[in-house]
Order: C-alpha cells, then structure tokens, then sequence
C-alpha cells in the first residue's frame, strides 16, 4: 500500500510523512490554495527528504516557463497535473521535461469514467479525485468524495491512487471498496486549511496500511 501525502509545507509535516511511512509527498504550486508554497520553501522542504521518497509537485494548468522554473529551482521526482491539461498537453509536459506525470481526473458521475481509459494511454499514474463542484476556486483538496462504487472492479489501464474527502476514519473502508493500492491525503489530515496535524498524519498512513 502506497501512501501519498500531499500539500506539505513544514518541516515538521514533511518529517511525519516521512516518519509514518509515505511512499510520496505532495508540494502544491498553485496560489489559491492555502497549501501553497513558494519554489524556495519547496526547495528547502524537498532537500530534506530521504532517497527512496517520491518527491511531487503539484500544478494546475502551468505553463512551460513554470514548469521550467519549478524543475530548476526544486528536486522533484513526479509532476502531479491538477487543472484542465489536455490528453495532448500531458504528453507534451512527458515528452518534454522528462519527468513522470500523474494526472488527475476529477469524478462525480459515470459519465467521467472514459476519461480514465483516455488519461491511461498518456500519464504514467492517474489520481482519481472527487470533481470539484462549480463555483469551487481549488480542483482539489476540498475535502469532498466522491461515489467510490463507480470504480469496484473497473479495470483501469494506469497505476491509480485514489483521493478525495479520505481521512483516517474512511481509508479502510475506502480501500476495501474500491480494490486501490495507493490512496491520498491532504484536507483529511489537517486541523485547519493548509495546516497539518502531525498525528492525523500517522494515523492516516496507519489505517491505511493497515486495510492491506
């Protein structure tokens, strides 16, 4: 069972992370949201993470001269895309800066279960997240869930980690739905928005290895 924390900030956070057990850590570069950090607090956070913890970054519809100066200034492993990017602009972003890419896709309903099969066929990983409702600022990191039903059984063509309103009460159950070998956390181990609580931290990462 892979764990991925995300929207660390802290060192604090990122040494719970790392202490709990997380296979990946989750930097957001996106100013809306309040787990955002600069390339300098991210530098500073991802040069004190251990080899064998995969390094993410968060970014929503970047351009390349972002994704530039991102990839210069902080040792990331992963570029997680949380916007609109195209099958098309994932591919791009691969094929250009060299890095694996997760892409996330936002679900409500069946009728967002073909952009799996489309994703699959460009990213490297897929995260699946609950689809942000209209009017929402953040694509994700709302705290929300969406019908884990819609994806028991389905086969999906990609590595996939599920997301979306999981907390340390829920990633079990969540788990044992959905078959998922990899899940993800950031408003469900706060205290408040952008800030992590260290416990709910290891709490999180324990329940959910725990479901194996």
């Amino acid at each position: 069972m892979h764990v991925k924390i995300c929207g660390l900030s802290t060192p604090e956070s990122v040494a719970a992370a790392v202490g709990a057990g997380a296979s990946y850590l989750g930097f957001v570069f996106f100013p809306k949201s309040p787990r955002n950090v600069t390339l300098e607090q991210a530098r500073g956070l991802a040069l004190d993470v251990p080899v064998g913890v995969a390094k993410v970054a968060l970014v929503v519809n970047a351009d390349d001269t972002a994704l530039e100066a991102l990839l210069e200034t902080v040792p990331v492993d992963m570029l997680q895309l949380h916007g609109s990017e195209t099958p098309e602009r994932v591919a791009e972003i691969k094929a250009r800066f060299g890095l694996p890419v997760m892409k996330a896709v936002g679900v409500a309903d069946a009728d967002d279960l073909p952009a799996l099969d489309t994703y699959a066929a460009v990213a490297d990983q897929l995260l699946l997240d609950a689809k942000a409702p209209k009017g929402y600022d953040l694509p994700g990191g709302n705290g929300l869930s969406f019908d884990w039903r819609l994806i028991a059984g389905r086969e999906i063509a990609a590595p996939w980690v599920l997301a979306g309103g999981l907390t340390p009460d829920n990633v079990a159950e969540a788990i044992r739905l959905t078959g998922a070998r990899q899940v993800d956390v950031s408003s469900g181990v706060e205290r408040a928005p952008g800030v992590k609580d260290l416990d709910r931290i290891a709490a999180f990462v324990r329940a959910a290895k725990g479901a194996e």
